[in-house]
């Protein structure tokens, strides 16, 4: 039987507190007023003080509204269905499409259980050289793409939700401007990527709350693809969104802050969601990228500080590219050693020279004369950024590797690149 209760004892922004007893922690609630009914969520429990956060936003809503408890915690429908199809973070029909009801899965569960996950050992291919040569992508790998806004990163997510070999994508949006959720939807749908994504946004218009239930919905639906032998990929933008989401509520509960007026569970809560990255045993996987936006370009921020403890690894995108010094794949070597027998050495002797080319910049900013090598550099380093830093080239590891050489030999001699002979005998153009 539904608890039902007729005087709200406190409301403060989207928060409000009903005196009640026998209700769980996240369970959902209906919130009955003049202004009609919305779904509210429990996310506190002191005694018999509850609070529960509304998802329409508390306006309209007065001290004799009905508060009725459902039981159940927040539930997102699951089928196949789902591909192609874009909703809010409350699992609503964003684009005018018909609802879908069949088989409720509750969101925010708890991860798997370790033993039976697989130890990383397969590439994601994305088809973009600074990823799969350099900092591979593997299954089941936790990634966050550090950036500071007006960066492209939105625009690399749909890049990679395009090209990424996988069965499916789910994205989730948190905090976007419109345009950048319909710069996203229109990609994908003109590039044919979106029959195989299931979007969940939340725009900044959008009740704060709905913010909050984007990664667990995504995550959520990912698991139960996952379940039944598919291979998702999930895709979320911005964490710093969410972060700030929780930050907006805990300061309405009147939470004492922690670090820049985060919740002082800032880590548990963005660990829940990263420690969702599984490969089960005979089944499928899961795989997550997530861009942290860094206020200040400041990598000490709490967002993307405590992301650092908690994942495998992370990308910089910074000046449109993602920066070889600083992104960092750390399951990278669970994969590249499988590829080609080249992958290694190239990838190495390419960093190594375009580091060279980085302190000739220098000396050539400072008016010193230019050697034979620094000119060999120079031609190399443009080279380099142009044909393979760049995000907007588009060509398989095999090409990408093969592109390497072919620079290699444009810009030096084989002695002059430290590669051993074995190597140099079986892939230097010319000589292979």
């Amino acid at each position: 039987m539904y608890k039902v209760y007729h005087r709200i004892e406190r409301i403060a922004g989207s928060v409000i507190t009903v005196k009640a007893d026998g209700v769980a922690n996240q369970e959902l609630a209906q919130v009955t007023s003049a202004q009609g009914t919305s779904l509210a969520r429990v996310i506190r429990i002191d005694g018999e003080m509850v609070d529960l956060q509304v998802f329409a936003g508390a306006r309209g809503i007065s001290t004799d509204s009905q508060v009725r408890f459902l039981g159940k915690p927040m539930e997102i429908p699951f089928s196949d269905a789902l591909l192609g199809r874009v909703f809010t973070g409350a699992g609503t029909p964003r684009d005018n499409g018909p609802v879908i009801e069949e088989n409720p899965v509750a969101i925010g569960g708890p991860s798997v259980n370790p033993a039976k996950r697989i130890i990383p050992k397969t590439m994601v291919r994305t088809g973009i050289p600074m990823i799969d040569v350099f900092n591979t992508l593997v299954v089941s790998q936790k990634l966050p793409i550090f950036s500071v806004a007006g960066e492209p990163y939105n625009q690399l997510l749909a890049r990679i939700a395009l090209q990424a070999e996988v069965d499916v994508i789910v994205l989730g949006g948190m905090g976007l401007k419109h345009d950048d959720y319909l710069y996203l939807k229109d990609y994908l749908e003109q590039n044919g990527a979106l029959s195989r994504t299931v979007m969940f946004v939340h725009t900044a218009s959008d009740p704060i709350v709905e913010c909050l239930l984007v990664p667990d919905a995504s995550l959520a639906v990912a698991e139960q693809f996952a379940t039944r032998g598919k291979n998702v990929l999930v895709l979320l933008t911005d964490m710093t969104n969410f972060a700030d989401a929780m930050k907006e509520i805990s300061i309405t509960m009147e939470q004492i802050p922690s670090n820049r007026g985060y919740p002082g569970d800032l880590y548990s809560q963005l660990a829940s969601r990263y420690e969702k990255a599984v490969d089960f045993e005979g089944s499928g996987s899961i795989t997550i990228l997530a861009v942290t936006t860094m206020p200040g370009d400041d990598v000490t921020h709490p967002v993307p500080d405590n992301t650092g403890y908690i994942t495998e690894g992370q990308f910089y995108l910074k000046h449109g590219r993602i920066e070889p010094f600083g992104s960092l794949s750390r399951l990278k070597q669970q994969v590249n050693g499988k590829t080609r027998s080249d992958h290694r050495t190239i990838m190495n002797t390419l960093i190594q020279l375009y580091a060279s080319y980085k302190e000739t910049l220098e000396k050539q900013s400072m008016g010193f004369r230019m050697s034979n090598w620094d000119n060999k550099l120079l031609k190399y380093g443009e080279r380099f950024e142009k044909e393979m830093m760049d995000l907007s080239v588009n060509i398989p590891l095999e090409k990408a590797l093969d592109l390497g050489w072919e620079i290699l030999a444009d810009c030096f001699t084989p002695e002059e690149t430290g590669i051993p002979s074995k190597m140099i005998n079986q892939y230097w153009p010319g000589k292979a």
